[in-house]
Formats: C-alpha cells, structure tokens, sequence
C-alpha cells in the first residue's frame, strides 16, 4: 500500500488549533478525506476522520450527540449516565470521547507512515508562495477560466426571504 497522493487544505486563522484537512489517495484507487492536522502540545498530529457519537432520548428515541443536555427534537432534559463523565484525573483508563474514528490505520508502522506523508504536504504547502486557502494539485487556473461566459445566465441567489418556510 503506497499513498499516491495527498492534497492538504490550508485553514484560515492562526490561532486555532485546526490547522489544516487532508485529503490521502492510496494506490491511485481509494480516497480518504477529512484527515485533520492539528497543533497539540507536542507539536503537530494527525487525526482521522471521525463521527461524534450520539445516543436516543429516552422519551422520543431522537439521538442527540453525547453528552446534550437536551434532546434535540423534543426538548427533554436527558439523564447523565455514567459514560458520558469521565473521572476527574483517571490516568491509565481509556479516553472518553465525543467522537468515534471513521478510518484509522491498525498498525504503529501505518499510523507513522500515513503522519509523516501528510505533515511533508502540510510544511510544503504551509511554505508555497501560494494563497493561504484551500489548495489542490489539479485546481490550477488556465487561461480560458478567467473569461467571461456570457452564454450561460448566472443562477440567482436564494435567500431566506425568497422561500416560504413553515417552522
């Protein structure tokens, strides 16, 4: 398994943690995205793509993400159970967390592989003399995109007020 390419979407703001998402090809045939690169207290990380976990209102079977305080649908305070806290200070017992990983690499040796392909995109990106937004290798501007095309109308925006909306 080789990854065959990655493309590293540069996040506005400095000062947030997120610094940028990754999108890794593996063997020119299958695609991972939202892989996140993210400034921890040790440097930079990557994180794979996850779900925050939800749970069912006990009164209508909505399911609210993990740890609501009210459901989401109809607006009933849901119980606190245990899982949802975890011990203050609990070393050496497992991470409680709000979301759950998608995709995730089994290995050390994999999890190391796929860090340091995205953290090389990321330095070299972070150091192109390109704009700071989202960057792919395919989106380059060609000559003819810049022109106008009169032959197509603009679609009209659609705002609030344009539509009914029954609440």
């Amino acid at each position: 398994m080789e990854i065959t390419e990655v493309k590293i979407f540069m996040k506005e703001g400095q000062d947030k943690k997120l610094k940028a998402y990754a999108t890794l090809t593996f063997d020119n045939m299958f695609v991972v995205r939202n892989v996140k690169v993210i400034e921890g207290t040790k440097g930079l990380f990557v994180a794979m793509p996850s779900r925050k976990l939800k749970e069912p209102c006990p009164k209508c079977n909505f399911r609210n993400v993990v740890r609501s305080k009210y459901c989401n649908n109809c607006g009933a305070t849901l119980p606190m159970t245990e899982h949802k806290m975890p011990a203050p200070g609990a070393e050496g017992m497992p991470r409680e967390s709000e979301h759950k990983d998608i995709a995730h690499p089994i290995t050390a040796e994999c999890r190391d592989y796929i860090q340091k392909k995205v953290l090389e995109a990321f330095d070299k990106e972070k150091k192109s003399p390109s704009a700071p937004q989202s960057h792919s290798a395919h989106a380059q501007a060609s000559p003819a995109s810049s022109a106008p095309q009169s032959s197509v109308p603009a679609k009209p925006s659609v705002t609030m007020e344009d539509e009914d909306i029954e609440l």
